[in-house]
């Protein structure tokens, strides 16, 4: 059975080949890492050859230094500017909505094989599974630091026979370095926001990390500590939309990658994803999307 077409090493390898003798300057990927080097052009083929949403198995660590993008980030919608560092984790669902302005991106994938510079369990906090993504704009310093280990790595790289240790320390530095800034403006973030926007955004981070196995506000709420009512307002006041339909859209972009990018029956994916039936699969699926499981697949 085929897995997930993730976008991992052997899927944008797929992609790209055709494209390397042009992206070879600005470029790179091998089975251990990819980088981006200023030019967009990896994201404009990937977009053009798949149908998203796209999930990623890695990590991912970019910085936005020209052009804009609206990108929905596992739920919610990104505006992404220049000066942004972008951290996406492993089980990130992304939604690429749109790209304007004249787009400067540079970062890097840590595949599979990557001999990752943390033992088990001694990951830097903000990339440890319990956030999977996060979005900040920061200062032309913290900026430049970033680019010049970044632009370390692919000096690196590009030498013959290079040193894989010295790649691996270079991308702990880029960690810390994300670590520290995100932990910095994170507690600038929550010192400065409301305690509703809070729940709201940690109720998010729970959806995304469980929607798979529940689908009650009832276990969302015993997270927070909430009851289901309090929490319910909450959050449709926060957000315009109800806690219940948060969860739902959650599901239904885990069913739609399912059904686009693996050939599971639709039996498997109800099973996987704690339905109790795939009756009743299919009819959630349609009262959601106005189409069967199949025939979304076929389309």
């Amino acid at each position: 059975m085929k897995q997930p077409k993730l976008m991992n090493y052997s899927r944008m390898r797929d992609i790209l080949t055709p494209h390397f003798a042009q992206m070879r300057e600005y470029s790179y990927i091998s089975n251990e890492l990819g980088m981006i080097n200023g030019d967009p052009s990896v994201f404009l083929h990937i977009v053009q050859q798949n149908q998203p949403p796209f999930i990623i198995d890695d990590y991912r660590m970019g910085i936005f230094v020209g052009g804009e993008a609206r990108i929905t980030i596992n739920l919610v919608e990104r505006h992404i500017t220049p000066g942004t560092l972008v951290f996406l984790g492993p089980g990130t669902i992304i939604n690429p909505i749109g790209f304007s302005g004249t787009l400067e991106v540079y970062g890097i994938g840590l595949f599979a094989d990557f001999p990752m510079p943390f033992a088990a369990g001694q990951m830097p906090s903000a990339m440890n599974g319990q956030i999977r993504d996060f979005q900040i704009k920061v200062d032309e310093p913290d900026i430049t630091t970033a680019r010049h280990i970044i632009d370390s790595i692919w000096h690196v790289i590009h030498q013959k026979d290079y040193n894989r240790q010295t790649v691996s320390s270079l991308v702990a530095a880029l960690m810390y370095h994300y670590d520290g800034l995100y932990r910095r403006y994170s507690d600038v973030l929550q010192a400065s926001q409301s305690r509703e926007q809070t729940i709201f955004d940690r109720f998010i981070q729970l959806v995304n990390q469980h929607c798979a196995a529940q689908h009650q506000i009832s276990y969302y709420a015993d997270r927070l500590c909430l009851t289901e009512r309090y929490l319910s307002t909450v959050i449709r006041q926060t957000s315009g939309v109800t806690a219940k339909e948060w969860i739902d859209r959650a599901l239904i972009v885990r069913i739609k990658v399912e059904l686009m990018h693996t050939d599971k029956p639709v039996a498997r994916i109800a099973d996987d994803l704690n339905f109790p039936n795939p009756s009743f699969f299919s009819k959630y699926f349609k009262r959601l999307t106005g189409l069967t499981p199949g025939i979304f697949r076929e389309g």
